[in-house]
């Protein structure tokens, strides 16, 4: 932290605002007691899982001790550095945590949406890491969190109004992962409805009927294409991270155009991928295109879906766990659903309509996620000031 502070600013450790672990299930707790228990499992992105676990004290693991109430805020002390945080944000009774976490229970309560917001911080990542380098078991522990240093406004009021500030953009993105996931189970249903139950009724043709396997080579000067499993197959400039460049020429690559699919040495688990560009990409792969008139968003859909991949797909897959692979000589022989194209484009159409929802709420997330990044950034150093 700079050694400038802000007007009305101060350097806080921990335990000048908070008590840590402040009550704990003893020995002599009552045998029948029962309680929820919060295990470090049942903490993720800051939610805490409403399935919890009831225990008596008898038979409770051994690490169900951290008493926990309203305010509190749970901090993982075993691998801290995957932010396994959470703050009890309504009454609770008989509720137990791991010793996995430390129990920060602040003095004020208004405090405590604060110093849970400071823990996703820069700051405090930098000093878990300070303490966790070296260490073959990413851990601390309570003497440690309560030396953790906090830079915060000397009005509790403007603590509490900064913790409410970035709290409102939690809660905006709680609501659309919230969104993403009902239009992802209704997507789901539309594939089932549209596609799944739809499959005995239309017309099958063996699949090299209605694509071939082209090879296509010598386009080295062609863009270099990857193909995931999430994506598509895509540029590997829209990769994020380091991407490894072939060696040598590229000129045994094959060529995909836009409306080609891709059999990856995978595709025996996510399904055959579709490209939306022209470039290369490795000969490890298989390269197909149509021969009938296809609707390409229709089989985009398709050889995606869950009864593709375990009911036509499984039966041109061989070896066995790591040594699975797509068997090209049966994939041909395999007899894949030809429906009329004017039903695979009112299909495709329906479908294209869910996806394009779902990703632009995607757009909306990782736009509220950067927003909270750089909120946070101005407001738990000062820089921006909040009127109180």
């Amino acid at each position: 932290m700079s050694s400038m502070l802000p007007k009305g600013w101060k350097k806080y450790n921990v335990r000048q605002l908070a008590k840590i672990d402040e009550d704990s299930l003893g020995n002599r707790t009552r045998t029948n007691y029962k309680f929820n228990y919060i295990s470090l499992s049942n903490v993720n992105n800051g939610v805490i899982s409403e399935d919890l676990r009831t225990y008596h004290f008898s038979d409770a693991p051994s690490r169900a001790r951290r008493c926990v109430k309203k305010n509190d805020v749970l901090m993982a002390t075993v691998r801290p550095n995957l932010e396994g945080f959470a703050r009890i944000k309504h009454d609770i009774k008989d509720t137990v945590a791991s010793t996995g976490f430390a129990v920060i229970s602040p003095n004020i309560e208004s405090d405590s949406e604060y110093i849970y917001q400071y823990l996703y911080s820069y700051q405090i990542r930098r000093q878990i890491y300070a303490l966790v380098v070296g260490s073959n078991y990413p851990a601390i522990n309570s003497t440690d969190v309560i030396k953790l240093r906090i830079l915060a406004p000397t009005l509790p009021k403007t603590r509490a109004l900064i913790g409410k500030l970035l709290l409102t953009w939690d809660m905006a993105t709680e609501k659309t992962e919230r969104l993403i996931e009902a239009k992802e189970k209704s997507y789901k249903w539309l594939i089932k409805t549209l596609i799944n139950d739809q499959c005995q009724r239309w017309k099958h043709l063996r699949s090299e009927k209605i694509f071939e396997s082209v090879s296509e080579k010598n386009h080295p000067k062609e863009e270099l294409l990857s193909v995931t499993q999430d994506r598509g197959v895509i540029p590997r400039t829209m990769l994020e991270g380091r991407v490894m460049s072939p060696d040598g020429s590229t000129a045994s690559y094959k060529l995909i155009k836009r409306g080609d699919f891709v059999i990856s040495l995978r595709s025996f688990q996510g399904g055959v991928e579709y490209s939306e560009y022209q470039g290369i990409v490795s000969p490890a792969y298989t390269v197909l295109r149509n021969k009938l008139p296809i609707h390409e968003d229709f089989y985009r859909h398709f050889f995606k879906s869950y009864i593709f991949i375990e009911k036509y797909l499984r039966i041109a897959v061989i070896g066995i766990r790591d040594g699975k692979q797509i068997s090209m000589p049966d994939f041909k022989s395999v007899k894949l659903p030809y429906p009329p194209i004017d039903d695979q484009e009112k299909i495709a159409n329906v479908l294209n309509t869910a996806q394009k929802e779902i990703g632009l709420l995607r757009q909306q997330l990782e736009l509220l996620k950067k927003q909270k990044r750089g909120l946070m950034q101005k407001l738990l150093t000062g820089q921006w000031r909040v009127k109180t």
